[in-house]
C-alpha cells in the first residue's frame, strides 16, 4: 500500500496535475489539459482519469487529494451568483456603502468606490446592541426579525450575512439570530461574521460574511460535484482545498467557509516556492506566477511566505490570513490593442476558450501567447508535447491590424507586445519590492505558471535581478504546491483593552492553540500526520496608532513564552524594518493574538524531476530567430531539457524546451541545471 498525493489546480486557460507516490523513486507526474470554462469541473475530469492511469492507483493505496479551485474567485469577481440579503446592527444599514471612506484612488477626485455585493434594499437593520466589552445593552428583537426574513423571502432570497457591532467580543446574538432564522426557515443559509473571523472592524467582517455568504452555493455544489466524482472513481480517498493561507483545509469546512479559498491557486504556488528556497543565494525569494489570464508575485523571506490580513480580491479587502499576494492583469492570453498611438495589454483575457489566435479555436484578437510565437519563443509544433499544435499563421494575422496601424512589420509589433508586457509588470513589481525595503539586486526570482520560465527573465533583466530559479515542472508548479502543502488553521483572539500580563497572554495563547487542535482533529486522524506544529503571533502598534504590525512570538524550549518586553522589542525592530522608525519609549498596546497550526501528511521534501550528474557539453536540438527586447537575434540555440543534466551549462541567448514549458535565457546570463530538476539563470559579469 502507498500514499498518493494529487495536487490540482484551476486556471482559466488550462487544469494542472501532479501526482506522487510514497513507494516510488521517479518523482513527480504531472499532466496539463485545457480548463472548460464556465464548467471547470469537466475539466477536471478530464484530466484526473488520465492522471491515475499513471500513477498506476490501486485499491490498496491511500489517495490524498489537494484541490485548488478558482470557482470562488470567478464568482466574485463576475458578480455572477444570486443575490444575498445583510442583517445589521440597526443603525448600521449603510456599512457596506460608507466602507472605510477612502478613495480607490486619492489622486482621482470623481473615482467611484466598488459597488457592495448586497443592494441596499437587502441590507435589513435588527434592534440589539453589545457594549465594547461584549455586554448586551439590547436584546434581540425577536418580531423584527421575523419581519425581516419575510423580506427577504419575498424577494426569493436563499442566503443572509450576519455583522453586528461587536460579535467579535460575544457571539451570542450572532449564534441566537441564526437559531431565529432557522425556526423561521430551515431552508434558508445563514453566514454569522463571529464564525469567519472575528476582529475588529464591523466594516471589514460585514465584508467576509457577505463574500462567504455570496459564493458558497456555487463552490458548495461545485465541492459536491468532484467529490462524487473522484469517491465513485477510489476506493480510498481524501480530498482536501487549498486555501489563501498556504495551507489546505477540509472539503466540509471549505463548503461552509468558501471564503478562505479566494486565493487558493496563487497561494499554493508560493508554498510550492518555499522547496527551492535553499537554492537561492539570497534571504528573500520574490515569486512570479504567469499564467494565461494574470500574473501573481509574492514574497518568500527564509523559507516562510509573507502573510497579511490586508488581502484583496476584485473590489473587495479580505481581512483573513492570507499569503500575500501582487495581482497583475497581464497574462499570456491577455489581448493586445492600441489606444490610440499607445499599446496595451489587458486585463482582459482571450481565456481557454476561444483562447489565443494561435490555439485555432476561434480566436482572432492579438494576445501575448501570439507574441511568444511570433518572437520564436514557442516550438509551433511541440507545444503540450504536441498535444495542441500552435498555428503561426493565425497568430500572424491577429497581429496584422496593430503592425498595420504602427508601422512596423507583425515580428516587430509583437516584439513590442512583449516590452510593453514587462513595462506593465515592472510598474507594479518594483513599488511592490520597494515597499518590502528590497533592492532588486538582493532577490532571487521563482518563475512558474504557465508563461513564467518564458517572461521572468525577461522581467528579471529589465528590474536588474541577477538571479532566477526555474523550479522542475515550472508550468504546473502551483499543482506541486498541493502536493508538499500542509492542513493549516488560524484563529484570533482580540486582546485590545483588556490588561495583559504574561500569565494572561500566555494562558491565551494556549487556549488558541488548544483550538486549533481540535479543528485539525476534525480534519484527518492526528496519527496520519508527520508532524504538527504551531506558530504564534501578537499584533501590537503604539498606543493612538490606528493600524497593528504583526509580530512573530517565538516559544521557548521548554514550550514557554518571552515576556512583555521581549515581545515589545520584536515590535519596535520590525516597525522599524517596516516604516524606517521606530519609538522605543513609546506606549506599545497589544490588540490581537494569532496562532497558526500545521499538519502535515506525507510529502516529498522538494518537487523533484532531476537525473544523473554531469558538467559535458550540450547540443542544440535545432535553431531559431529570436527578438528579444527590439534587437534580433538569428539562428539561436534550441536546447531540449531532458539533456541538461545537473552541472550542465548553457548561454543565452537561448531556449530550453520541455514538452509543457519553454525556458527563455535572455543574452546576459547563462542557465545551469541544479539540484531537484531546477535551472538556474544568472547574470554574467
Amino acid at each position: 500500500m502507498a500514499l498518493v498525493r494529487i495536487g490540482v489546480d484551476i486556471g482559466g486557460t488550462f487544469t494542472d496535475f501532479v501526482g506522487w507516490r510514497s513507494d516510488s523513486s521517479q518523482g513527480i507526474t504531472r499532466l496539463k489539459v485545457p480548463s472548460t470554462p464556465p464548467h471547470f469541473a469537466e475539466g477536471f475530469k478530464d484530466g484526473f482519469e488520465p492522471l491515475l492511469d499513471q500513477l498506476r492507483i490501486s485499491d490498496d493505496d491511500e489517495v490524498v487529494v489537494m484541490h485548488g479551485t478558482t470557482v470562488s474567485t470567478n464568482t466574485v469577481i463576475e458578480r455572477s451568483a444570486e443575490p444575498i440579503a445583510l442583517f445589521v446592527t440597526e443603525g448600521f444599514r449603510d456599512i457596506l456603502e460608507l466602507q472605510r471612506l477612502r478613495l480607490k484612488n486619492p489622486v482621482d477626485l470623481f473615482s467611484s468606490r466598488a459597488i457592495p455585493l448586497v443592494a441596499r434594499d437587502l441590507v435589513f437593520e435588527i434592534p440589539e446592541r453589545l457594549d465594547a466589552d461584549g455586554e448586551v445593552l439590547t436584546p434581540i428583537d425577536a418580531e423584527a426579525v421575523r419581519r425581516a426574513v419575510a423580506g427577504v423571502k419575498a424577494a426569493d432570497v436563499k442566503a443572509i450575512a450576519v455583522v453586528f457591532l461587536h460579535s467579535f467580543r460575544n457571539p451570542k446574538h450572532e449564534r441566537e439570530i441564526r437559531g431565529l432564522i432557522n425556526e423561521i426557515d430551515p431552508e434558508m443559509d445563514v453566514c454569522i461574521s463571529s464564525e469567519i473571523w472575528p476582529r475588529i472592524g464591523e466594516y471589514e467582517r460585514a465584508v467576509n460574511a457577505t463574500l462567504n455568504a455570496y459564493v458558497k452555493p456555487r463552490v458548495q455544489a461545485y465541492l459536491q460535484e468532484i467529490e462524487r466524482y473522484v469517491t465513485n472513481r477510489l476506493s480510498s480517498v481524501r480530498l482536501f482545498v487549498t486555501r489563501s493561507n498556504g495551507g489546505a483545509l477540509g472539503l466540509a469546512d471549505a463548503a461552509k467557509f468558501p471564503v478562505h479559498t479566494l486565493l487558493s491557486g496563487p497561494a499554493s504556488g508560493v508554498t510550492a516556492a518555499q522547496t527551492v528556497s535553499s537554492l537561492s543565494k539570497h534571504e528573500y525569494l520574490l515569486t512570479f506566477d504567469m499564467g494565461g489570464t494574470s500574473t501573481d508575485v509574492s514574497l518568500v523571506r527564509q523559507g516562510n511566505p509573507t502573510v497579511t490580513s490586508q488581502g484583496a480580491v476584485g473590489d473587495f479587502p479580505i481581512t483573513l490570513p492570507v499569503t500575500e499576494i501582487e495581482a497583475i492583469g497581464a497574462g499570456g492570453g491577455s489581448l493586445v490593442y492600441l489606444e490610440g498611438p499607445a499599446m496595451r495589454i489587458g486585463p482582459e483575457s482571450a481565456g481557454a476558450y476561444p483562447g489565443p489566435a494561435a490555439f485555432g479555436r476561434g480566436g482572432v484578437r492579438p494576445t501575448v501567447t501570439d507574441a511568444y510565437l511570433l518572437c520564436g519563443y514557442l516550438n509551433a509544433g511541440n507545444f503540450l508535447g504536441g498535444a495542441m499544435p500552435l498555428d503561426v499563421n493565425r497568430a500572424a494575422t491577429a497581429y496584422d491590424s496593430i503592425a498595420g496601424r504602427l508601422g512596423v512589420s507583425t515580428a516587430e509589433a509583437a516584439d513590442a507586445c512583449l516590452s510593453v508586457t514587462t513595462s506593465t509588470m515592472v510598474s507594479r513589481i518594483l513599488p511592490y519590492l520597494a515597499a518590502h525595503g528590497l533592492d532588486p539586486q538582493n532577490v532571487t526570482l521563482v518563475t512558474f505558471g504557465g508563461n513564467g520560465a518564458l517572461h521572468g527573465p525577461l522581467l528579471a533583466d529589465e528590474v536588474g535581478i541577477n538571479s532566477v530559479i526555474v523550479p522542475a515542472a515550472p508550468s504546473v508548479f502551483c499543482a506541486c504546491g498541493g502536493v508538499v502543502t500542509t492542513l493549516t488553521h488560524d484563529v484570533v483572539n482580540v486582546i485590545q483593552g483588556t490588561t495583559i500580563t504574561h500569565e494572561s497572554l500566555s494562558d491565551a495563547f494556549r487556549h488558541l492553540a488548544s483550538e486549533t487542535v481540535d479543528w485539525l482533529k476534525q480534519q484527518v486522524e492526528l496519527d496520519r500526520l508527520t508532524s504538527i506544529d504551531h506558530e504564534f503571533w501578537a499584533e501590537l502598534r503604539y498606543k493612538g496608532q490606528s493600524f497593528q504590525v504583526p509580530v512573530v512570538v517565538p516559544t521557548k524550549a521548554d514550550g514557554s513564552f518571552p515576556d512583555l518586553a521581549t515581545i515589545s522589542d520584536r515590535f519596535h525592530d520590525e516597525h522599524n524594518r517596516l516604516y524606517a522608525h521606530c519609538d522605543r519609549n513609546a506606549a506599545v498596546e497589544f490588540v490581537e493574538l494569532r496562532v497558526r497550526i500545521r499538519g502535515s501528511l506525507p510529502s516529498p521534501s522538494q518537487v523533484n524531476i532531476e537525473g544523473s550528474s554531469r558538467r559535458g557539453e550540450v547540443s542544440a536540438i535545432a535553431r531559431r530567430d529570436l527578438r528579444i527586447a527590439g534587437r534580433l537575434y538569428p539562428n539561436t540555440p534550441i536546447y531540449a531539457r531532458s539533456d541538461l543534466e545537473r552541472g550542465s551549462r548553457v548561454e543565452g541567448p537561448c531556449i530550453i524546451e520541455e514538452d509543457d514549458s519553454t525556458i527563455l535565457v535572455p543574452p546576459a546570463y547563462t542557465a545551469e541545471a541544479i539540484s531537484s530538476g531546477a535551472i538556474s539563470l544568472d547574470r554574467r559579469g
